[in-house]
Formats: structure tokens, sequence, C-alpha cells
């Protein structure tokens, strides 16, 4: 997780959330220009106790049309102190001022930013414009206890949006992977977790057994046939057999779901939906977010791990 310094001073250096708004900005001692709108009926924070701060959104605002930097759809809210070792400076005396219920619009002028970063910016920040950021207070809590209960229920919130989120995922990535069989003509089984299975070469044989070790060549790409790592192509640099514990999650689940459907000397296609991959988070940059993946996979062995010898018990007293 980001901590509170990364993140506000992520927003200076161009990482966050959005929204203008008319009327005048207040300024604090750094330059920063700042919003506060609120109906003063909420709880006021106060040094040393704990707010609950949900982002907007952040764009860049300036010639022409303008560019979203974050979108709050994928962030959650977070519990913040109101700590001046904690908060920098300028968003101390921001936030020193809110209450609960609050939103608040900073803006920081591009002028000020690409002369803080000596001018390593991305091309889109240009002179004369502002980054505009937006935030909503969404509780003020007094102690240390109350913000730890208010970060284990935003957890709890955010478990259940990325299963509901998962869920939905899953549904789309069976259904493109369906369609895509269907348009290839592609023949496949579906496993009881949901990966497609083609089968290339049945091999012969037991298949692999919770616990057994398994070693394989595999290739894997997207479905545009885009590969992203290989341990048959040389141009990946590693060619020697990928070994791994079946049920020690030695590998993605998708991949281990697929090699528990093969025999020795067996080769599979294997389609595996993006829940069983890398999921929402993708692993960048070869593999998006919500990625489905296909892998060409070919069982080499199958083996049973020795168990590792138990070392004698220590002596209990007395003379051995």
């Amino acid at each position: 997780m980001k901590t509170i310094q990364s993140i506000f001073t992520g927003l200076l250096a161009v990482v966050m959330l959005a929204g203008c708004g008319g009327g005048s900005f207040k300024k604090t001692k750094g330059g920063l220009l700042y919003k506060i709108i609120s109906d003063d009926k909420g709880k006021k924070i106060a040094h040393g106790k704990f707010f609950e701060l949900q982002f907007g959104e952040t764009k860049f605002t300036g010639a022409g049309k303008d560019t979203l930097l974050s979108d709050p759809t994928n962030v959650m809210s977070q519990i913040v102190p109101l700590d001046s070792l904690q908060l920098p400076p300028d968003y101390y005396a921001i936030f020193a001022q809110i209450r609960k219920g609050d939103s608040i619009i900073i803006r920081q002028s591009a002028d000020s930013i690409i002369k803080s970063s000596q001018g390593n910016v991305p091309p889109f920040i240009k002179k004369g414009g502002f980054i505009v950021s937006s935030f909503k207070v969404l509780d003020v809590l007094d102690t240390k206890e109350d913000a730890e209960k208010a970060n284990i229920a935003i957890m709890e919130r955010a478990r259940t949006r990325d299963s509901i989120r998962g869920i939905e995922q899953t549904k789309k990535d069976d259904k493109v992977i369906a369609e895509y069989l269907a348009k290839n003509k592609i023949t496949a089984t579906k496993t009881a977790l949901g990966v497609y299975v083609e089968t290339i070469a049945p091999g012969a044989g037991e298949k692999p057994a919770a616990g057994q070790q398994v070693s394989v060549k595999y290739t894997g790409m997207n479905l545009e046939g885009n590969k992203f790592d290989s341990n048959v192509d040389t141009s990946f640099g590693h060619i020697d057999p990928y070994t791994f514990v079946i049920g020690q999650q030695g590998s993605i689940a998708g991949f281990e779901d697929a090699v528990k459907q093969l025999s020795k000397g067996g080769k599979i296609k294997a389609y595996i939906p993006s829940a069983l991959g890398y999921g929402a988070q993708g692993s960048p940059p070869r593999i998006k977010a919500n990625e489905i993946l296909l892998f060409e996979i070919e069982l080499l062995d199958i083996t049973t791990p020795k168990p590792q010898p138990t070392a004698p018990p220590a002596p209990q007293g007395g003379k051995q």
C-alpha cells in the first residue's frame, strides 16, 4: 500500500485525481491553489486525529483537450492522520481546515511542476496549464482505534467490490474465449475451474496429483499471438524445463489447472481467463490488466519428491 507521503508528493509530481468548479481559490505558502467546499456543519478535524479521504480524479487542464491522469473507479478511500510529520506542509495546511463531508479541489500550476522537476515531466504537461485534483472527506475519526476499525471496513468493502468485479470479468472472459474458439473452429474442453483445454497430443499414463512434481515446456501468449514468455523460444533466454509441485502455488492457478489435465508426453493449448492468470493487475509491461492468456504446454515428466529426512529430536537433558 502507498504511504501517505507518497500519495501527496506523488500528486505534486503528477499523479492523482479532478474536477474544477467556479469561485475563487486560496493559496498555501508553497503556492498550491485550493478550494474547500463546505456547509460548515460536519465534525471538524484536529491535529492528531484521523480522516477518511476519498480521491476523485486528477486532470491536466491546459490549452486544448484535458488529459485524465487518474480515475477514481478503482481507488478505495484511505485513512489519513492529520500529522505534520506525515503530510507535506501544503497539504497539512489545507486538511487542517476540513470537516466531515467537505470536498476539496486543489490546483497546481504546470509551471511550478516543470520548475521543481527540472523539466522531467510527461509531454502532455505544458506551461500555462494546471493539475486539478478533487477529494472528499467521508469521515473524521478521533482515535487510532476508530481509524483501525474504519480501515478494516474499507478493506472489507474493497474485497467485496473486487469479488463482484472478478465474477463479472470471469463471465466476460468466458464469452470472449468461447467466441474465439468458435471463430477459429477449435475444439476445447472447459475444466471445472474455467480453463479451456485444446488437446494436441494426449500423452499416456496417470495425470499429476497434488504433491507430485511436474516438468513442462511452455510458451505463453495473448489471443493475438504476441508471446510474453517461453522456455521453448530461445529469444526469451531460458530453455530449461519449468518444474513445480502441484498444489503448492508454484504457478498461476490457470496454468496449474491446465497441467493437471495432462498425462506424461501430452501437449495442449490452454485458454486461461484473466482471473486464473494475472487478474486486474496484469504483469506489466507484457501482460495487460484482465488479459486472457494462451499457453502451449508439453508435460515432460511427473515425479514424486522424496520426503525430507526428519531431524532427530534434541536431547531433553542429562548425558547422552
